[in-house]
């Protein structure tokens, strides 16, 4: 499964894997394709660093990236400060916090420990916070630098590229991607409706090869709804040059979910027991839909608020809900590929699996073409 956007990054699979667990983002990589840390759960540069000391130690000199969520222009407070942590806060309307509160109590789920913090707690979205990860990140030999809110800021693109760095950004539409095109953008990740996370109106299969001509020839990478090989040689017969998985790797034997419960409901969902609701972080994403997800998408209840407010808004709830596995609340963000993830696989099994598919497909096609 190779391209020349893998054999430029020296990798062996053109699949680029997008995980929040270091392990399975050095597993990636050790299993011939191209790991991806995400880094927007690090409020503290020094545990970045951490983690990327251990990735350093496990890839076995493989190439790696970095995942963060950077908007392109920078949220002001009044004043034209910085907007910080205690400015979201504020804006945060009481009637809000209730009904969080309210939601919690109606499915009896407990409240922290005294002085037990949040482990789920996401300020990686603020600029200041994310330039932080990149002043860590850039002392280590990353070679890719991609971003979930698209282009980065134009010292951040300028900065990467001083460094030797790819940047990719990901993009819902073909209007999208030319604008990262003309942002300086090395590599666009055309993420589909069906993806886990943040996503956009269009589906994979149009989407992918309408963002293969809007930005040619910058190499395109396909995302959302890919978790088989016969998917990855669809997406590269559509034109791209590798493809963007997420959601494949929640499952693995690598994956530090936290919950048995979670992996549990993981493996047992379909691909229609996800829903795209703002209930998370304020923009459309794609998750489980449990009850929660339902009670904020309820038109009775106070809808939820813009990014960045509903992720604090939420995250102390969101670590109560993991940290007991209250069942009817428990979610991720996931794609809709979870339909196929009924089984517990290590990383090096998925590649393993996505490879004989692909050679199926490949052969298939062939014979299909008179060629075998």
């Amino acid at each position: 499964m190779q391209t020349e956007l893998s054999k430029q990054l020296g990798v062996e699979h053109a699949v680029f894997g997008f995980t929040p667990f270091p392990a399975v983002a050095a597993a990636i990589s050790r299993a011939g394709g191209f790991g991806v840390l995400g880094a927007v759960r690090y409020t503290a540069p020094d545990d970045l660093a951490r983690d990327l000391d251990w990735m350093q130690e496990h890839v076995d000199g493989r190439p790696y990236g970095l995942d963060v969520v950077m908007p392109a222009k920078k949220a002001e407070a009044p004043g034209n400060r910085t907007l910080t942590e205690a400015d979201v806060e504020a804006m945060i309307p009481a009637a809000h916090r209730r009904f969080v509160e309210d939601t919690l109590t109606k499915h009896g789920v407990p409240s922290l420990a005294e002085g037990e913090a949040s482990g789920w707690r996401i300020t990686g979205w603020m600029e200041q916070v994310a330039r932080g990860q990149l002043d860590v990140a850039f002392d280590y030999p990353i070679k890719l630098l991609a971003n979930a809110l698209g282009s980065p800021p134009a010292d951040v693109v300028a900065r990467a590229h001083d460094k030797g760095v790819l940047v990719a950004a990901l993009a819902g539409s073909a209007r999208h991607a030319r604008k990262h095109a003309d942002a300086g953008i090395d590599i666009v990740v055309a993420q589909g409706y069906e993806a886990g996370g943040h996503t956009g109106e269009i589906a994979s299969m149009v989407l992918t090869p309408e963002v293969t001509d809007a930005v040619a020839p910058l190499p395109v990478l396909a995302a959302g709804g890919i978790g088989s090989g016969e998917q990855v040689a669809a997406a590269l017969a559509l034109g791209a040059q590798g493809v963007w998985l997420g959601s494949v790797w929640l499952t693995v034997t690598e994956a530090d979910l936290h919950s048995r419960a979670l992996t549990r409901k993981l493996l047992a969902a379909g691909s229609g027991d996800t829903v795209r609701s703002r209930a998370l972080t304020g923009k459309p994403a794609r998750q489980l839909r449990t009850e929660w997800t339902d009670a904020w998408d309820d038109p009775q209840g106070p809808g939820t608020l813009p990014m960045p407010l509903q992720g604090l808004l939420v995250a102390e709830a969101v670590s109560r809900i993991q940290k007991y596995e209250v069942e009817p609340l428990l979610g991720t963000p996931v794609g809709q590929i979870v339909g196929r993830m009924n089984s517990e696989r290590s990383v090096q099994g998925v590649f393993d699996d996505l490879t004989r598919g692909f050679e199926s497909a490949v052969t298939r096609l062939n014979r299909i073409a008179g060629r075998g």
